[in-house]
């Protein structure tokens, strides 16, 4: 028996009425009752009532103790009156009357209190994150979070994929985020770096014969902090397959989310089978290609609208006959909405930096026609069409942005989300994954014009391998896929290029010669020159996966040491100066700005 405790504060029931116990906990809460005082002693298991009558000699001392102090109590467990039971704690139904206790640590005065879950600002809260983490709501999801993943390890094996470790240390890539850069002591002049993922690592493995690979791999990444992305480091499940095509992969990954989801929460899946859809689909009718299934609004395309005769809208007339497109929301049965409701829709748009939303409402007497600033401009010809090309009825209201591409794109993808959110359109009782395919191979940098990698430069394209037209590239596709949750993307993922000969193909009209492919991939190149097996695989985020089932808005709720929005620790005070030895013996000198 330990001699710190008996029991832990949170398995105590009426089967240990009338024992003699120990606990050893933080004082969570006191209530003096004047001859009676109670305190609740916390531990990582739960919470159980003490109390202490002003007969005892120590009831004084107990009475000074601030909060979070660490004691141990001996006493007799009993059964609560009727009407003091706490149905919401294990331990409600008894307390343990105090015969004897003993301070194990003191404290100073709180920052912050840990009772309460109440919103402290992010400074207070990272500076003391270890006395962030003692309360309930977080130091819960800290443990959901160690649970999924032993529930991810268990079922991967089930699965029949084995778990190996990649290096830390490795060479810099030239693709994708900044790298976090190490000097070598032992190689002066030269650096490691930390892997933004283990992509490559991952596919030797499967060059090396190893069948079935996964890992909760930590990921380097020097990026700016977002609420679904940590600065620095983040961990994610990855896993890869050989000799597979994209429905294996699929395949696993829709049965381990199922159970995972199932398992770990009372919401319901929208589809047991997950949909497929389309990039180009997905940014047509949703304007993103991380949409949320759960918002039942679609974008329509109706530019062609603005070229007939009998639309008299002139401004939007104007900016198709230079390029720009019409797209537009259905809204069902808000016609008779107050006016405030379509101004702040408008008001909102022109908040996000664009020219405002159009809008009209269709109507119907003897005919046909349209309510609204705009509705004057269209026939009643072009609003039966408008109707059905956007499926819509009399009663509905359509809203419309006219420009760039890109632009309307990210506007309406930010109005449908903010009017279902206006209509209470989202379904917060379930959870819809579905699976974005078919993601084009290369894609124009806006700022360079030049052709780049549109996602993994790895991936293998679709179509005949042997005889693949190179001949306009932006008609590409490739064998890559995201699987988006909610409106959130968990992962990406692709079957990968096996076949250096059409790798260096690839490469160069990205812009790489082969020379340079062979300088920034040697390993990768050099191995699969000896034997390549088709594989593919994913890599969903682990924090991003807690954060849905945690149902957190913020990374930083599910991460038990994050740092700040400029990747600072508070806490560890990282990063920070290091020694003029260290420096030298790393062959590196600080320059001043």
């Amino acid at each position: 028996m330990s001699k710190y405790r008996t029991h832990n504060c949170g398995e105590l029931n009426l089967e240990n009425k009338g024992q003699i116990v120990k606990l050893s906990g933080w004082i969570n809460k006191k209530r003096d009752h004047g001859n009676l005082l109670f305190l609740d002693l916390r531990d990582h298991y739960g919470l159980t009532q003490c109390v202490i009558d002003e007969g005892k000699f120590f009831f004084k001392d107990i009475e000074k103790l601030p909060l979070e102090t660490v004691i141990q109590v001996e006493g007799k467990v009993l059964e609560r009156e009727k009407d003091t039971i706490n149905k919401n704690l294990n331990t409600g139904q008894i307390e343990v009357v105090i015969e004897n206790y003993k301070i194990l640590a003191n404290t100073k005065e709180l920052p912050l209190p840990v009772f309460s879950d109440q919103e402290y600002s992010e400074e207070i809260r990272l500076k003391y994150r270890f006395l962030d983490l003692r309360r309930k709501k977080i130091h819960n999801n800290i443990v959901l979070r160690s649970k999924v993943i032993s529930f991810i390890r268990t079922e991967m094996q089930k699965y029949g994929f084995l778990e190996y470790q990649t290096p830390i240390l490795t060479s810099s890539s030239p693709e994708g985020a900044r790298d976090f850069l190490v000097p070598s002591r032992l190689n002066p002049g030269k650096f490691y770096a930390l892997p933004q993922a283990p992509q490559q690592f991952k596919q030797l493995i499967m060059v090396s014969g190893f069948d079935k690979y996964f890992q909760i791999a930590p990921c380097f990444r020097d990026e700016d902090a977002r609420a679904d992305r940590s600065p620095g480091e983040f961990y994610q499940l990855d896993l890869e397959m050989s000799f597979v095509e994209q429905e294996d992969v699929f395949k696993i990954v829709e049965e381990l989310f199922s159970n995972l989801f199932k398992t770990f929460s009372s919401k319901k899946l929208l589809h047991e089978n997950f949909p497929r859809i389309p990039f180009d689909e997905a940014m047509l009718k949703y304007g993103s290609d991380k949409p949320d299934l759960r918002n039942p609004l679609e974008i329509s395309d109706i530019t062609e609208i603005f070229r007939r005769d009998d639309v008299n809208f002139e401004i939007f007339k104007k900016l198709v006959r230079e390029g720009s497109i019409v797209r537009g929301i259905v809204t069902r049965n808000t016609h008779e909405k107050p006016r405030s409701f379509f101004d702040g829709i408008d008001k909102w748009a022109k908040d996000e930096g664009s020219s405002g939303l159009a809008y009209f409402s269709f109507e119907k007497s003897n005919k046909l026609k349209a309510k609204g600033p705009v509705g004057k401009f269209f026939s009643e010809e072009c609003l039966k069409e408008i109707m059905k090309l956007m499926n819509a009825e009399v009663g509905d209201t359509i809203f419309m942005s006219c420009g760039k591409k890109p632009e309307v794109e990210k506007l309406l993808s930010n109005a449908r989300n903010m009017i279902a959110n206006e209509l209470k359109l989202i379904d917060e009782s379930v959870f819809s994954f579905c699976w974005v395919v078919d993601y084009p191979m290369f894609e124009i940098n806006e700022n360079t014009k030049k052709i780049e990698f549109s996602h993994n430069p790895f991936s293998m394209p679709q179509g005949d391998n042997d005889n693949l037209d190179l001949s306009d590239p932006l008609k590409l596709k490739a064998f890559q896929y995201d699987i988006v949750c909610n409106g959130i993307e968990l992962s990406s993922g692709a079957i990968r290029n096996h076949k250096p000969d059409l790798m260096y193909k690839l490469f160069e009209i990205a812009g790489y010669s082969k020379e340079i492919v062979n300088e920034k991939f040697s390993g990768m190149i050099n191995a699969l020159s000896y034997g390549a097996p088709p594989h593919g695989g994913i890599a969903p985020g682990i924090d991003r996966i807690v954060m849905l089932l945690a149902e957190e808005k913020n990374i930083r709720e599910v991460t038990m040491f994050p740092m700040n929005q400029n990747a600072q620790d508070l806490m560890m005070n990282a990063p920070s100066d290091v020694d003029e030895n260290q420096l030298k013996e790393l062959n590196i000198s600080k320059r001043k700005k």
